[in-house]
Parts: C-alpha cells; sequence; structure tokens
C-alpha cells in the first residue's frame, strides 16, 4: 500500500531523507510486446494514467441548489459515479496493471455535500463519519492526488482527518512546514510495474499544489505551512526521482497552464504555472492539470533545456471529463525510455452511474438533500440574479445587510463600533434564485456558492474610492451612443463576475463611457461627497480580505475581526431570525451604469 502520512513522516524522520517511496507492484502485466529488428529484439511497454481535477465535491450528477438532476446547455454530466464507469472501461481495455489513476486537486469543497460533511456532520467528530469523497475515491481505486488550494477551506484538522481517511497519497511538494520548510505532505510517489522479461517500469507522480493557498486561507496557514513556486520545487524533486531510477516522471499540478496569477505581485510565485514546469524543468513526460476549470485534451510545451516535448491535459472540473495519457516506453541499453506520450480527454456524459458508487453513497447524498430542503423562512417577492451584474440588484444586497449586521454585532462594544459599516458581494451566479414563497437552505445557499468567510477590515474613504474604481474595470467601455448588449458589457479582459464587487452604504456613478480608472462619479456617503479621510468598517469575504482578485488595500489594511462562520451560514441565520425576507429590509439602490451622466437603464 501507499505509504500514508504518518508513515510517510516516521520514514523521513528516520531517514533524514524527507523523502518517501511508494511502491505499489502491479499484477503482472501482459508479455512486454517485442518488434524484430535486425539482430535485437525490441521490448516495448504501454501505460496509461488517467486524470481528473477540481471534482468540488461532486459524486453524483445532482444539483443540491436546484434539487434537480444536473443539466447545462452543452449536455455535461458531472459526478465521480461517472467517472468510475470511464476508469472501469479503460482498465478493462488496458489491464489494470498497466494503469494509473490521479487527481489534481479540490476535492473537498465545492458543493452542500462537502458542506455537510465538513460542517453539519463533520468527519472530525469522535466518531464521526467517513468523508464521501474519501468513501468514492478509495472505492474507484484512485493511485495519488495532489493538494488543491480549497483543500485548505475548512482548516489543517478537517484537511488532516480527510488524508487519513484517504486509501492514497495526498502529494504537495511545495506545501512545507513554515519553520523547518521541510514537506507537510508526501511530495511524491512511485509505482512500480512489472514488466514479464524485462525490467520494471517505474513510475512517480511529483503533487504541486498552488502558492495562493498562502493568501486565500491564510487564516489557517500563516506560520504554520508554507507554499513556495511549482516550478522551483520541481526543479529540486524531479531530479531526486530520477536518481531513484524513475523511468516515467507524472507531475500532478494543482496550477493552471496560462502562467498568469489572479493575485497580482502579492506572492513571488505564480499562480497558474503548470507551463512553465514543463518549459523550465527537464525529465518531466507528462502533466496533469488542474485549477483552472478549462479543458485542455492535450498541450504539448517544449522544455527549454532539453528540447523535449512534455504533454499537459487538463479535465473539465466536477467530473464532467476524464483525461487519458497513452505513454509508450521502449528498452534499450539495459533501461526504459519515454518514446511518446499522447492525451485525449473523455467526456463522462457519455456513460452511466456506476452502480457501486450510487449504493456505496446514497445514504449521505439523501442526508444532504433533506438538509438543504429545510424551510428556514418566507419571501414576499421573488429575488433572483439574472440583472445582477449590471443592475443593483435586491438579493445582492441581502448578502451585504447580513454582512453589515454581523459586523456591527461583532464591533459593538469597542473602540471601532462608531465607525460606519460597509460591506462588498459580488454576483456569484447568474441563475440564483429566491422564489416568493417559501425559502430552503438550497435557497440560500445558491445564492452564495463559496464557503466564504467574514473578515472587517479598516479603510479609509480614499481607500474605497480605488476600491470601486479597480471594480469598475468589469465593465467593458462603451461609447454613450453605442447600442448596449448586456451580454457583451461585462467581464472585461477575462475578469469573472466574483471579481466584481458592490460596496453598500454609499452611493455612486459607474461611468462606463469612460475609460478604467476614471468611472466612479458623483460618490456619496450620507448625502455628502466622500471624504478621502473618513474611516470606515468595511464587512468583506476573506477571499477578498486575503489578497484575491487582486482589489487594491484590502490584504493589507487593518483587520479588526474575523470568523470562520461561513457567510452562507450567516445569511441563513438572519433569514430564519426574520422569519420573513422582505426586500423592504435589506435592499436599496447604491449604484447605476451612466454614460456621460445619463442612465444605462
Amino acid at each position: 500500500m501507499p505509504l500514508n502520512r504518518r508513515k510517510f513522516l516516521k520514514k523521513s524522520a528516520a531517514t533524514g531523507a524527507g523523502v518517501a517511496i511508494a511502491g505499489a507492484a502491479a499484477a503482472p502485466a501482459a508479455e512486454a510486446a517485442e518488434q524484430q529488428t535486425p539482430g535485437k529484439h525490441v521490448k516495448r511497454y504501454s501505460l496509461t494514467v488517467m486524470g481528473t481535477t477540481d471534482l468540488h465535491g461532486h459524486v453524483f450528477n445532482w444539483d443540491y441548489f436546484k434539487n434537480a438532476e444536473y443539466t447545462d446547455k452543452a449536455g455535461n454530466a458531472q459526478g465521480l459515479a461517472r467517472i468510475s464507469t470511464l476508469v472501469n472501461q479503460i482498465r478493462a481495455e488496458k489491464g489494470h496493471c498497466n494503469t494509473l489513476l490521479l487527481d489534481a486537486g479540490d476535492t473537498i469543497q465545492g458543493t452542500p455535500l462537502t458542506y455537510y460533511y465538513a460542517k453539519v456532520d463533520p468527519i472530525t467528530a469522535k466518531g464521526g463519519p467517513v468523508h464521501p469523497m474519501a468513501q468514492a475515491m478509495n472505492a474507484i481505486g484512485y493511485d495519488a492526488a495532489a493538494l488543491g488550494n480549497h483543500e485548505f477551506n475548512y482548516g489543517i484538522e478537517t484537511l488532516r482527518k480527510f488524508e487519513d481517511q484517504l486509501d492514497f497519497p495526498l502529494l504537495g511538494a511545495n506545501a512545507v512546514d513554515a519553520k523547518t520548510l521541510r514537506p507537510a505532505f508526501p511530495p511524491y510517489f512511485i509505482k512500480t510495474f512489472h514488466v514479464p522479461g524485462a525490467r520494471p517500469v517505474r513510475v512517480a507522480v511529483l503533487g504541486l499544489t498552488n502558492p495562493g493557498i498562502a493568501i486565500w486561507d491564510k487564516a489557517y496557514v500563516q506560520g504554520k505551512l508554507a507554499f513556495p513556486g511549482l516550478e522551483e520545487q520541481a526543479a529540486k524533486w524531479v531530479p531526486k526521482l530520477k536518481s531513484l531510477g524513475a523511468d516515467v516522471v507524472v507531475v500532478s499540478a494543482h496550477s493552471g497552464s496560462s502562467g498568469t496569477s489572479s493575485y497580482g505581485d502579492q506572492l513571488p510565485y505564480v499562480e497558474n504555472a503548470a507551463a512553465n514546469v514543463a518549459k523550465q524543468v527537464p525529465d518531466i513526460d507528462a502533466v496533469l492539470v488542474g485549477h483552472a476549470h478549462v479543458e485542455i485534451p492535450e498541450l504539448k510545451v517544449t522544455n527549454d533545456k532539453t528540447g523535449k516535448t512534455v504533454v499537459l491535459s487538463e479535465p473539465l472540473a466536477y467530473a464532467e471529463r476524464l483525461s487519458v495519457f497513452d505513454i509508450e516506453l521502449v528498452f534499450e541499453k539495459g533501461r526504459w525510455t519515454v518514446e511518446s506520450v499522447s492525451s485525449k480527454v473523455l467526456n463522462s456524459n457519455s456513460v452511466a452511474d456506476d452502480p457501486e458508487i450510487t449504493k456505496l453513497l446514497s445514504d449521505e447524498h439523501a442526508k444532504v438533500v433533506t438538509y438543504v430542503n429545510q424551510v428556514v423562512g418566507t419571501a414576499t417577492a421573488t429575488l433572483t440574479t439574472v440583472e445582477a451584474r449590471y443592475k443593483d440588484a435586491p438579493i445582492i444586497d441581502l448578502i451585504t445587510k447580513v454582512q453589515e449586521d454581523v459586523v456591527k454585532a461583532a464591533l459593538a462594544g469597542t473602540e471601532y463600533a462608531s465607525l460606519p459599516v460597509i460591506a462588498q458581494a459580488s454576483p456569484f451566479s447568474r441563475t440564483s434564485e429566491i422564489p416568493a414563497g417559501n425559502v430552503t437552505i438550497r435557497d440560500l445557499s445558491s445564492l452564495y456558492v463559496y464557503d466564504n468567510t467574514l473578515v472587517a477590515k479598516l479603510l479609509t474613504g480614499a481607500q474605497v474610492r480605488a476600491y470601486l474604481e479597480y471594480s469598475a474595470q468589469y465593465y467593458v467601455q462603451t461609447a454613450a451612443d453605442a447600442a448596449v448588449d448586456v451580454e457583451k458589457l461585462t467581464n472585461a479582459g477575462g475578469r469573472p463576475d466574483y471579481n466584481y464587487d458592490y460596496v453598500s452604504g454609499l452611493s455612486y456613478d459607474i461611468d462606463i463611457a469612460q475609460p478604467a480608472g476614471s468611472r466612479i462619479k458623483n460618490l456619496t456617503f450620507n448625502g455628502a461627497a466622500l471624504d478621502d479621510a473618513q474611516q470606515f468598517v468595511f464587512a468583506v469575504n476573506n477571499y477578498r480580505a486575503n489578497g484575491g482578485g487582486a482589489f487594491p488595500h484590502v490584504a493589507s489594511a487593518k483587520e479588526l475581526w474575523s470568523e470562520s462562520t461561513e457567510i452562507r451560514t450567516r445569511i441563513a441565520e438572519w433569514v430564519t431570525a426574520k422569519g420573513v425576507l422582505d426586500p423592504k429590509d435589506f435592499a436599496s439602490v447604491d449604484w447605476k451604469l451612466t454614460r456621460n451622466g445619463t442612465p444605462v437603464f
């Protein structure tokens, strides 16, 4: 069996090596293929590496927010139960003993299922449950997985418990102890494939995670763990893997391939560094890419030092795709050499759920369905996010109102109690709706899909103005006389909806006829022009507070208070306490889009 964390740390402490060798002897493979060439037999071996990433708690093809089977316009299907069927098909075709199954991270956060087993019926409780994602991945037979940044969202205790529940190692060569800089997780995993009539093939998997964890989950990791750059750590570990006899080196990287970073220059390490690793570090054969939620069947990158081609593949998130790498090896001069690598993705909508996974987890699924369908209040009107990207929508005001109330209560009796509280929120979803009538936990959860928590920061009026200008870059500059197409009005420069913020408690116009940087007009507080020196308490989610989206000033601002309860839970508590969800209790028109002073809508 692969070494688990305890065995790894014990072994590395005993040897001083800081290295985990997890040798798993496969069942005998088919005879190595032989090709007749003049004067010699050439032995060949075919290896298939399968990979998923960004599963985000998707076991079944089910939308907990809509209480229905998942559907989208592209006809995608989701869930590990589908992936299991694809994996079984490939193992049957290639021979189970000639395959490897990996994941590239972001497993235990993202759906009400994962929230439930982190917070409602937590895996960390004494005698608590085994995490559904651990149950599913163990049953499917994963060989190794890389750490994702969202693995840290519920704290290190939850992550370590999940790790203990896995039958395979959770890898993170660049997740190190903050004090000793020694690996805090196994850096790699080595599996031996037996080839009758030839030397075994040794395959090393190096796991790399995202440096952004240091920002995004600062509250949990600061002073405990550090996350150096992927390129630097790959350059350190790949030569070690080759010296340990690795014939094939595969990297599982929770890091996109674009070479960009969402956090600007707050860290000296690149967020999406997978292609950089392939270019800069010799002796890597294939990279399973994660984090970016894009589909890349095959991306070929040339290594700068060797000129060799490295193949990258990223399967679509939520178990919608499975990456498949086919690696051909030839035995020459007493060693195995990689002759070719190719990759593709398989669509999980082409198969049915594996009944074994359905049987295994139907009880856990049913518990979560019951939980999210609890009625917690009544709405007097339907609230929706359909127009929230370009009109001040009451449904987003609900988020900011809850955040304001929580922070005001938290700071009562402190020296900051007299300061005005303002709040930010983003239009995360384009399809959320809280219907008139009964309101359930799933209605409220669909409004706030991330497990963000609340932080109070101290900002000045000048800093708030700069923050709003940065946010307003989200809009495409549109001349005063141009036709307005709402589908083309937003997401300028590829900025996602979650990096556009409303700010409550102020009044302002966003003039989209103006260039980015000079769009905020008529910015007032309490009916008067905003005073640059005025101090505000800013109620902000932890992602933004820690620098997510690279908004100005907020990450470096003084922190007054923070908590670990999810904003989503605070919204449910607020609605439960009120009993009635009435827009008059929270809605206000704080901002509007204009062009040269004339409202767009």
